[in-house]
């Protein structure tokens, strides 16, 4: 009986030992990166490299990118999986967004930016100061970037947006890295937020990501526990007609999350998906005329009121928000509210308590969002 289950043990052992062995040749096991929010991604490490997901945010069952980052200060190991090979930490790098140039700020490693795109919007004093210096190249547009300049400045990536069915154009052919980080197809306000642990990968700060991102988790859930025993919740309508449509975030979409943890009732939090979906004025209207409340996003020289904003489009003046003047604004031109509010939507979420229930923070002084005067 004591050598069977001493023979038992043994198989137990073995069978241990196969199932965390290696991947391709490798000594010890991988294991699931501590990603409590984000979908979009996921991290595998290994003895000799890390293994990067990027799931496909517009078809869940698929893979859209795979990266094996590997130490650069090493030789590469010859029985790596398929996938696109980065050498860590990343040098010389292309970049396409300004939320993402706030990001390797917010990292500390703006420094390894040496080009970017459409550098008007970039609002980072570093990126600038080395647009200025001549250190950090103007790339031109992001749809159509100047690819024989990338080659001139020896940039060794590309950090990137993806959208759906579109590719890189010529530069896909440089045979760089494009690294394609898909924050702003998380649902929800922190699982955007967490993606700065993504970009952290490649230039090894992942300590740093993560204190950054803990102490945004604990902003932002310190403020919806505020917010959670409110005896009454205001209705909401969001954003305004551009051209012939207006885009409306959807019920599962990331503001539609806020306005819900700010103790709000969003007046589409029942139209399905987690994007914005393209309405009609008239359809808007026939939901949201009593709404509460109106915010609304602009980039403007000067800031709105309700004046101007009727003689943009008359019919606006149909809404209960604009007749009981309760229309709150964020000029973007004027407040970094694009830059900040994918890796801090805490400051977003305080800024929404104050205008649904300002008696919850007393004597706040909002970041984004004024009420519009007459």
């Amino acid at each position: 009986m004591k050598q069977h289950v001493v023979y038992i043990l043994l198989l137990l052992s073995i069978f241990t030992s196969c199932s965390s062995g290696s991947k391709k040749g490798g000594v010890a096991a991988s294991y699931s990166d501590t990603i409590r929010y984000a979908a979009g991604f996921t991290v595998k490490h290994y003895p000799s490299y890390r293994e990067v997901e990027v799931r496909d945010p517009w078809d869940s069952s698929k893979i859209l990118q795979r990266y094996i980052l590997v130490d650069r200060t090493k030789d590469v190991p010859s029985d790596l999986p398929q996938g696109v090979v980065v050498r860590v930490p990343v040098k010389r790098l292309a970049v396409y967004s300004s939320v993402h140039c706030s990001m390797l700020e917010q990292l500390q490693v703006a420094n390894e930016v040496v080009g970017v795109c459409e550098p008007r919007y970039i609002d980072s004093p570093i990126i600038q100061k080395g647009i200025q210096a001549g250190t950090v190249a103007d790339l031109g547009e992001a749809t159509s970037p100047n690819v024989e300049k990338m080659i001139d400045i020896n940039v060794e990536a590309i950090l990137v947006s993806p959208f759906e069915n579109a590719g890189y154009g010529p530069a896909e052919k440089l045979g760089l890295p494009i690294i394609e980080c898909a924050d702003y197809m998380e649902a929800t306000p922190l699982g955007r937020a967490e993606w700065i642990r993504f970009v952290a990968l490649f230039f090894e700060k992942e300590e740093a990501a993560q204190r950054i991102f803990n102490d945004t988790e604990k902003a932002y859930l310190d403020i919806k526990q505020l917010a959670a025993g409110v005896t009454s919740r205001p209705t909401v309508l969001s954003e305004k007609k551009f051209g012939a449509s207006w885009f409306v975030p959807c019920g599962d979409s990331y503001m539609a999350t806020l306005y819900a943890d700010a103790g709000a009732d969003y007046m589409f939090a029942d139209l399905p998906g987690s994007g914005s979906k393209p309405l009609s004025f008239e359809t808007v209207l026939d939901k949201a005329m009593h709404a509460d409340y109106w915010l609304i996003k602009f980039n403007l020289a000067d800031d709105m009121n309700y004046q101007a904003f009727q003689t943009e489009y008359k019919p606006y003046a149909s809404f209960d928000a604009f007749k009981n003047k309760k229309i709150y604004y964020t000029n973007t031109g004027k407040v970094p509210y694009y830059e900040e509010v994918p890796m801090h939507p805490d400051y977003l979420l305080k800024d929404l308590v104050w205008i649904f229930h300002p008696e919850l923070l007393p004597g706040y002084k909002p970041r984004y969002f004024s009420r519009m005067m007459d």
